[in-house]
């Protein structure tokens, strides 16, 4: 298991605050981020940058170097962001300005990104209602122009922008078949750690099988998604303007993909972000595939992790499981 977290102090981060041409007064961990560690640093001018740190120590998953040929291997690391922020930027889409990178471990055993602090909270607190300079009505709309400036973006293959964009392709043959293996290692994961998967194990996998083969083989270019696109992933500024973080995980994929995640996440919100032109089989295989993965990822974390909420994350896992049974009891 990894041991807790250390918090990184003002000694440590200053070398960076120097490196934009600031002194460091004072720092502040963000809490959030599973997979990196996320500092505050407020300067000496009165402004403020936030500091990504990429390091073992800071990731909850124990997961190691992930293989970015996998478009769902683990999305971390200083390349994964420069690659997305490069991307996103080219494409219109807005996420926190880059301001420095250091990738020597000179000052930490870590790859570091220094990036604008982008003033205001998240979509997901304006939807809660703590926001309210921006209404929520006009933060949707903003929202449903974002995707579709996003979405409109295609790539020659699918895979991670880091492979694809540097001429790189991924494994597996079609999207669907990528989701359908990752759900299928789901559902082995979790044989052994939930017994009521391991009792529907078989009917899971035959659910699985039917689904994907209703999905025809598509012809048009994998769309530029998020991948993980909920409104804690989306900065809201005072006057409404949209960014978005946590980034590493941008891909080309199936825009299905994306809107599964926005649907589980938005909640009744959703129907502002809705589009039309989505495959239906395609949307039904990934909706259980994403349940599957939304029951074993949260276990996983919690067996080797030192999350700070594990009750949220139980939370999650129960939740998922339902629909899990509840899809295959309807199916029958």
């Amino acid at each position: 298991m990894t041991a807790t977290r250390k918090t990184l102090t003002r000694a440590d981060l200053s070398p960076f605050a120097r490196a934009v041409g600031h002194a460091l007064n004072d720092v502040t961990r963000i809490r959030g981020g599973s997979k990196k560690g996320v500092y505050r640093l407020a300067l000496d001018d009165g402004s403020s940058a936030v500091a990504y740190v990429w390091s073992p120590d800071e990731d909850l998953w124990d997961a190691g170097p992930g293989d970015p040929r996998d478009p769902f291997s683990h999305a971390s690391g200083l390349d994964l962001f420069t690659a997305a922020a490069n991307r996103l930027a080219a494409a219109g889409v807005r996420a926190p300005r880059l301001l420095h990178t250091d990738r020597t471990h000179t000052h930490l055993p870590a790859d570091v990104a220094i990036v604008e602090d982008l003033p205001g909270g998240t979509l997901e607190d304006l939807l809660d209602g703590d926001l309210p300079a921006v209404p929520k009505a006009e933060a949707l709309e903003r929202t449903a122009a974002l995707l579709d400036t996003l979405h409109a973006c295609t790539g020659p293959r699918f895979g991670k922008i880091a492979v694809v964009d540097n001429g790189g392709s991924s494994y597996g043959g079609s999207c669907e078949g990528i989701v359908v293996a990752r759900a299928l290692c789901a559902l082995d994961e979790l044989i052994a750690r939930e017994p009521r998967v391991a009792a529907v194990q078989s009917q899971l996998a035959d659910r699985l099988g039917a689904l994907a083969a209703r999905v025809r083989p598509r012809a048009e270019p994998p769309a530029l998604i998020h991948g993980e696109l909920g409104p804690d992933h989306v900065r809201v500024t005072p006057d409404g303007d949209l960014a978005l973080i946590d980034i590493e995980g941008l891909m080309y994929f199936d825009v299905e993909w994306e809107h599964v995640f926005l649907d589980l996440r938005f909640g009744h919100h959703y129907d502002a972000l809705r589009t039309g032109n989505l495959d239906p089989a395609r949307l039904r295989l990934y909706r259980l595939a994403m349940h599957l993965s939304l029951v074993a990822g949260p276990l996983r974390l919690l067996d080797v992790g030192d999350f700070h909420d594990p009750e949220f994350m139980r939370g999650i896992a129960e939740h998922n499981l339902g629909q899990v049974l509840t899809r295959l009891k309807n199916a029958s």
